[in-house]
């Protein structure tokens, strides 16, 4: 799963947009055709992967998941970033597309892979890396990625990075990473009595708290859950790494929550459900859900990634002002994952390395593309949320004060989520699969009073183990 404005299902796009600016052409500097790339003209590049595309050399880029039309602020970002990149590489042609088959929903993404028919730079989950390998469909970026071709490379987080990698090998470039934490309603925790400074930091707080604020009435719940959409799953793996425990043996072969910890979680979400009555009546909830009733006032707290606020801000009409964060309860490990984008495989060596030099230019630059908050901030988007954030040393720096100084948001509201950082972990393999699984195993649990919560793990077990045999 991932981040909120990259959401845990591909979400349609608008209509079909292109936008590709006019290459400058180089006749006039001297160059001349000797070879074609497979773009219809141009010169040939340099063969050595660790050089950056040489200026001369005619490519044409397609990209995934460019702004539709309806995300305006976004899209003239998206034209303004093509418009300086074309500084450096005029004869770079970009082909942004936000069609079907693109950021959509996994079957299509599925369909997309078996087609061979995804753009030349197409967009991915970190956990989408198996399924992309096992189509054939991602070229081996290691060569072509270096200091000089990505010069803040040795400032991303490796645990990013390694998420990338295959056999050593690496696979894409991120664009987006987060971490999970407990997002609060800062109205609700006051009328209730609580400090909205000091959020709940064990799973015995977070029941405690949620009393309170359920018994403030008039429909609000203290604490939400999912148990829909794959997404009830991938909760319950977040409570597993929350409290050191896992859902996957190391050997990624057998099921591992079927234990002591696993029992702890399920036993205190159905204590919470039934005996507390603190989670609401509603339930086999998905995402999006959960961030209506907080955004509305009616729930007090749920794990989330920190940008799901900048999606309740802009989407929902909810105040920044009203939320906070602090992290996961327990705090041993918390589910961990991002987004990133991927080179087709089979597309020339040329055309690999103008994407790299994009992908480094829109997203692995501090100060530009993405991490322009000065623009975001001239542009009304929001400034301020936590993550994205896989910089570390020099980098991270700059970048945390150039988040600040442009910030839209109270930045001090995440500063117990921030100050307190909790290691992340990464999904577990055929994340979506398992997560389908454990989504009964969540539904059992919060809509059955009566739930025999050991024969629920248990038949959870098995079939988990069954979804990891067929690997």
């Amino acid at each position: 799963m991932r981040s909120a404005r990259l959401r845990r299902t591909r979400r349609p796009a608008a209509v079909a947009l292109v936008s590709a600016l006019a290459l400058t052409a180089l006749a006039a500097c001297g160059t001349s055709s000797s070879a074609d790339n497979g773009d219809g003209g141009g010169r040939s590049g340099s063969s050595d992967p660790t050089i950056p595309l040489d200026p001369g050399t005619k490519v044409t880029l397609t990209i995934d998941c460019m702004p539709p039309a309806a995300k305006a602020a976004e899209l003239k970002e998206w034209k303004e970033d093509v418009a300086e990149f074309n500084k450096t590489y005029p004869n770079v042609t970009i082909e942004g597309r936000s069609t079907p088959g693109q950021c959509l929903e996994p079957p299509r993404f599925t369909a997309m892979l078996k087609a061979k028919s995804q753009p030349d730079v197409f967009y991915t989950y970190f956990t989408d890396l198996p399924q992309v390998l096992a189509e054939d469909g991602a070229a081996d970026i290691s060569a072509y990625v270096s200091p000089k071709t990505v010069p803040l490379l040795k400032d991303i987080d490796p645990d990013v990075l390694d998420s990338l990698k295959h056999q050593g090998n690496l696979y894409g470039l991120p664009t987006s990473n987060y971490t999970m934490g407990l997002l609060i309603n800062r109205k609700l925790f006051k009328d209730a009595g609580l400090d909205p400074d000091a959020p709940p930091r064990t799973w015995e707080e977070v029941r405690a708290a949620a009393k309170k604020i359920a018994a403030l009435g008039d429909g609000i719940a203290g604490f939400g859950e999912y148990s829909a959409g794959n997404t009830g799953g991938w909760h319950f793996t977040a409570q597993m790494y929350s409290l050191g425990g896992d859902v996957v043996d190391a050997s990624g072969t057998k099921a591992a929550f079927n234990d002591e910890i696993g029992k702890r979680v399920a036993k205190n979400l159905h204590a919470m459900r039934w005996e507390d009555d603190s989670m609401g009546k509603t339930q086999l909830l998905k995402w999006g859900d959960l961030q209506k009733q907080i955004a509305t006032d009616k729930l007090g707290m749920f794990l989330a990634a920190p940008d799901d606020i900048a999606y309740m801000v802009q989407q929902l009409g909810a105040t920044y002002e009203n939320f906070g964060m602090g992290p996961i309860p327990g705090g041993r490990n918390t589910l961990a994952g991002g987004n990133n984008y991927m080179v087709k495989k089979g597309i020339s060596p040329d055309k690999i390395k103008a994407a790299v030099a994009w992908l480094n230019f829109k997203n692995l630059t501090v100060g530009k593309g993405q991490f322009d908050w000065a623009r975001a901030k001239a542009d009304g988007l929001p400034v301020g949320v936590p993550q994205p954030n896989f910089w570390m040393n020099e980098s991270k720096t700059e970048d945390d004060a150039a988040r600040a100084r442009h910030a839209t948001m109270p930045v001090a509201n995440f500063k117990t989520f921030m100050d307190n950082p909790v290691p992340g972990k990464a999904e577990p393999p055929k994340a979506q699969e398992v997560y389908k699984v454990l989504d009964n195993l969540m539904s059992g649990l919060l809509t059955d009073e009566d739930a025999d919560i050991d024969k629920l793990l248990a038949t959870a077990e098995t079939q988990v183990n069954q979804v990891l045999a067929d690997q």
